[in-house]
């Protein structure tokens, strides 16, 4: 792609796995976003290379992964499969290029930040291996409300449910649900025991479970004592964000007929009695964060209208039945903007700060 008007002398940028799922987002949101960079370069794996997509109103044509493909990068966002970056990232690092990444090969590494720019952007500064990680969709749907309530109050225990939308499994997960949404469509389904298993069959695509009429306790993999690796990561993440490498987390993870943007239950308690007045103030006023709470008028987030946003939409604000420093919330995200291409967007944008 040839430099447009005034944008030589920026950095340049690759964006690698730019045809997937993320990757499509990733490039509306920097046509939207100031256009801070020089060349964007597009990668992906050698069966997409050709391909054209549009970014900042340009079609740019695909390229290869490879060693070459970084040449004369100065930033380069994955947005690819944890073994890809594991082989690749480094790779990109050594020639000098300042990796953020979006899977998750290197989120737990200790000489690697995991960054969310509204909470902890000075940690970007700090990567010894040239990778900068960004977290895992489910903890980015909440984390920056609650690093603004935890700047205040002082995090001291965190109770989670997640209620997941299938986009987070992927294109296939997807599909999956608009499959079985067909196969049900318009039936007496749901009203008696394996109904809707048997009308599925076999077709329950990434998941364990039928997602149509029903809702799955499970996202991700087995781990110890019958805990699951998203649930796992919600914990290790959170505690790596906010600095709080003891703070007790209990997570479960529910996968839900949505197709994108996953919403939460958070039950928070802090270091000292908290009202729900500063709770508002706090969260009306957070950057990346909008407060949408009105009970009485029917008003908190739903993943219908919050699919497509970038902020994190928190509602439900009540303090604890029976702790004065506790506070219950509900909060939504779209999994694949800010749960994913924003924050990786954004943490990209930080270190372009750096060249200029």
């Amino acid at each position: 792609m040839t430099l447009g008007a005034g944008r030589a002398g920026r950095p340049t940028l690759a964006v690698v796995g730019a045809t997937g799922a993320v990757g499509t987002v990733m490039l509306q949101i920097l046509s939207q976003h100031a256009d801070i960079w020089g060349e964007i370069r597009l990668i992906a794996s050698p069966r997409s290379a050709g391909r054209k997509l549009t970014v900042r109103g340009e079609q740019v044509e695909v390229v290869a992964l490879s060693e070459e493909a970084f040449d004369g990068v100065q930033v380069a966002m994955f947005d690819v499969p944890d073994e890809v970056s594991a082989q690749w990232a480094p790779i990109a690092a050594a020639k000098g290029v300042v990796v953020v990444d979006n899977s998750g090969a290197f989120r737990m590494d200790p000489e690697v930040p995991l960054v969310v720019p509204e909470v902890n952007a000075h940690a970007a500064r700090m990567r010894p291996r040239g990778i900068i990680a960004n977290p895992n969709c489910t903890t980015l749907s909440m984390i920056v409300a609650l690093g603004a309530l935890h700047a205040e109050f002082g995090l001291r225990e965190l109770v989670v449910s997640s209620y997941q939308a299938v986009s987070g499994a992927g294109r296939a997960g997807v599909e999956t649900l608009r499959r079985q949404l067909a196969m049900v469509a318009g039936t007496e389904l749901g009203t008696s025991p394996g109904d809707v298993r048997r009308a599925v069959g076999d077709d329950t695509g990434p998941f364990p479970e039928p997602v149509a009429l029903n809702v799955v306790p499970w996202a991700g993999s087995l781990r110890e004592d019958g805990w699951s690796s998203e649930e796992m990561k919600v914990r290790d993440e959170c505690r790596k964000i906010l600095g709080l490498s003891r703070l007790p987390v209990a997570v479960t993870c529910v996968r839900v007929p949505v197709v994108t943007t996953h919403s939460l239950t958070v039950h928070a308690r802090f270091e000292s009695e908290v009202t729900v007045d500063k709770a508002r103030e706090i969260l009306a006023t957070a950057p990346g964060v909008v407060l949408f709470d009105n009970p009485a008028a029917g008003e908190f987030p739903t993943p219908a209208d919050v699919v497509g946003t970038d902020p994190t939409w928190v509602g439900r604000v009540r303090r604890a039945l029976d702790d004065p420093t506790a506070l219950e919330l509900f909060v939504c995200g779209d999994n694949l903007r800010k749960g994913s291409a924003l924050n990786t967007a954004q943490i990209a944008e930080l270190v372009a700060a750096e060249y200029r």
